[in-house]
């Protein structure tokens, strides 16, 4: 396992640590979220602690079952205890942008909209002082509405590039049967104002800009492990503290 796997991992763990017995968590996607899918699993079958999961995705469905975490879904639990996901770039204040790989933006939001708290785990790699510097910013728009989406996001300035299939065989689609434009951009300056602009376009159904919803930050470097903390959807007050 490289630093960065290992680093993912100590962060998991750290994050399951929250995990109770009774709780129902929402569970992220991702290679990054599986490390902890895992752990809280390890955490089900050797301590006996009972937890409901609500996974973000197919794929994170697929591994709470193989991990031996119960499923349930938003429709029996609308309020969670807890959710626990990566995220692709972390800002200082704990703002993040996500699905840069996968295609569960939406779910993802919903789940981590309705958790009590939502704890995001990541290596070091993912910090940035300005999201958008690194990676294009996902968007999940409907099919239907692609090209005219595109044309709008080019009047704002933005390059916006369909996201393919692995095998380049077509259109990658969304756990939703949605597409993903991967929208290249400058350093995004006010995240609320270009998420207002982005949502307000006919066709788009979800930005990867999460704003404000973190309340923790596990982050492992090559040596340790980092820990910030938030103010959720709020005016977030960025702490920093090496644990």
């Amino acid at each position: 396992m490289d630093w960065r796997n290992e680093a993912k991992k100590r962060a998991a763990v750290e994050a399951v640590k929250h995990v109770r017995d009774g709780f129902v968590v929402g569970l992220g996607s991702g290679s990054t979220a599986a490390f902890a899918i895992k752990e809280i699993g390890r955490a089900v079958q050797e301590k006996s602690i009972k937890v409901l999961g609500v996974p973000t995705s197919h794929q994170a469905f697929i591994l709470a079952i193989e991990c031996g975490i119960p499923i349930t879904t938003l429709n029996e639990h609308p309020k969670l205890d807890l959710c626990i996901d990566g995220a692709d770039e972390i800002d200082r204040e704990l703002n993040l942008i996500k699905g840069r790989g996968g295609g569960a933006i939406m779910r993802e939001k919903i789940v981590a909209s309705a958790a009590e708290k939502l704890l995001i785990i990541a290596d070091e790699t993912k910090l940035t002082q300005r999201l958008g510097t690194n990676h294009p910013l996902p968007l999940e728009i409907l099919p239907f509405a692609e090209r005219v989406v595109s044309a709008k996001l080019g009047e704002l300035g933005g390059t916006p590039i369909l996201r393919e299939r692995g095998d380049k065989s077509g259109p990658f689609i969304t756990d939703n049967g949605n597409f993903i434009l991967d929208l290249h951009l400058w350093p995004i300056e006010n995240l609320s104002e270009l998420d207002l602009k982005l949502r307000s376009i006919p066709g788009v159904i979800e930005t990867g800009l999460f704003i404000g919803m973190a309340d923790i930050a596990y982050v492992g470097t090559a040596t340790g492990l980092k820990r910030m903390v938030g103010k959720r959807r709020s005016t977030i007050q960025s702490l920093n503290e090496t644990l």
